[in-house]
């Protein structure tokens, strides 16, 4: 039997399809548990198109499918539950660099990603605001 779709899962759908309310995901993004695959106490990230991805899950089943892949072989996965804003507040703005938030890359048809831009990470760390474009125009003219 399959499992009932999450929260998030659905504001994600309901996006995909073009019906959804932007503010709405970050909300429910925000609100939701996530589940972080860990190796050696670290939790599972990647890099693509300059920017480092915390890969999040909305459930065991999505989680599953990306162990299927990426997994330690015959042994379960560890993970974290954490609450999206706790990622986008306090996890990416440690990693030093542009950072966002991955969910349910898995998932075919059901993933998302939350970029590291005003409204989704605190505005310290996103890459659109003013301080972050000045920072950007400098390195320009060296």
């Amino acid at each position: 039997m399959e499992q009932p779709r999450t929260a998030l899962a659905e504001r994600i759908a309901e996006q995909r399809a073009g019906t959804g309310d932007p503010r709405a995901l970050v909300g429910e993004m925000r609100r939701s548990v996530l589940l972080v695959p860990s190796v050696d106490g670290r939790l599972w990230s990647a890099h693509s198109g300059g920017v480092r991805w915390v890969c999040a899950f909305t459930d065991e089943t999505a989680l599953a499918r990306f162990a299927l892949h990426h997994g330690p072989g015959d042994r379960p996965m560890d993970y974290a539950a954490l609450l999206g804003a706790r990622i986008v507040d306090e996890i990416v703005p440690g990693l030093g660099e542009p950072a966002g938030l991955a969910v349910d890359i898995a998932s075919e048809d059901g993933s998302m990603f939350f970029p590291p831009v005003t409204g989704v990470v605190p505005d310290g760390v996103a890459v659109d605001t003013d301080a972050a474009a000045e920072e950007e125009g400098r390195g320009r003219g060296r």
